[in-house]
């Protein structure tokens, strides 16, 4: 059943990581096109990922699929990019995020990236640490939130490549943080932050609405637990903020099969049918 394959793994017994020893510091990310002519294969590499999308006939029409929805798609999703400067500025944060997190564990710690989608990818970033002669690793999903479709995803795809061409690299996974306190702490000193940016007169009426990623709704009815690890973070939040308004929405679908409701765009409607005085979004389920 998939619905088992949809469960985080059981922790394996995997090797201490002593930070006194060089160790490097994995980010695992979604990524995004470094450029316009990108966007196509971008798309290609995403549709084909069956962990991502599953399509009902099977694993034969996957990369058929994936060319034709990417040739589709590829004229709006350029027009997207161009508009923020012709790339994704996903590699750019997660560089910055790698490099900074690799600073506050100390100079024996060097930061690298494993995007899966595009560059650069597992097996770019596990040439580099045996190049760089790096023997063991702490790996993190850039994904507070565990779903195979990204986290899971991520880490097969990287735990695959590194028994082809790394398999003496010690490594441990931190699959999932949805309840980190300093990651609801983080998210509450943003959304105090956006709060303010209200008149202090209906600041305390500005619905807070947390948008996250939207997975198909079958993967949720076969046990993925992306949804509860999302209301955990989300209640978590709120917990700082007693008694404020507040939704949850759901983001980016595609694709012919239903998807996790409500819709982002279909909670804004709401709210501006029930003449709330703003709204402040916060995105979550990405860092």
């Amino acid at each position: 059943m998939r619905g088992e394959n949809n469960q985080p793994p059981a922790p394996n017994p995997e090797p201490l990581v002593s930070l006194e020893k060089p160790t490097g510091l994995v980010l695992l990310n979604m990524g995004g096109p470094d450029s316009l002519k990108a966007v196509r294969p971008f798309l290609y590499n995403l549709f084909s990922d069956r962990e991502l999308i599953q399509l009902p006939a099977g694993a034969l029409l996957q990369k058929p699929f994936a060319w034709m929805i990417s040739r589709i798609r590829a004229p709006k999703v350029r027009v997207n990019y161009a508009m923020i400067g012709g790339r994704s500025p996903l590699l750019e944060w997660t560089e910055k995020q790698a490099q900074g997190a690799a600073r506050e564990l100390g100079e024996q710690v060097k930061p690298y990236v494993a995007m899966r989608y595009w560059k650069p990818r597992a097996e770019e970033c596990l040439r580099r640490m045996k190049q760089d002669d790096i023997k063991q690793a702490v790996v993190l999903s850039m994904y507070p939130h565990y779903t195979n479709a990204t986290t899971g995803s991520s880490i097969k795809d990287f735990e695959a490549i590194a028994a082809r061409i790394y398999p003496e690299l010690e490594y441990t996974v931190i699959r999932e943080w949805y309840d980190w306190p300093d990651y609801l702490d983080a998210l509450a000193n943003r959304i105090r932050e956006g709060l303010e940016k209200f008149h202090e007169l209906v600041r305390e009426e500005i619905p807070i609405l947390f948008s996250a990623h939207a997975l198909p709704q079958k993967f949720i009815d076969e046990g993925d637990p992306y949804l509860d690890h999302v209301l955990c973070t989300v209640r978590g939040v709120m917990e700082r903020f007693e008694g404020h308004p507040w939704k949850l929405g759901f983001q980016s679908r595609t694709g012919p099969v239903q998807w996790m409701e409500p819709d982002t765009l279909a909670v804004l409607d709401q709210l501006g049918a029930e003449k709330a005085p703003g709204a402040l979004i916060v995105p979550i389920s990405f860092v």
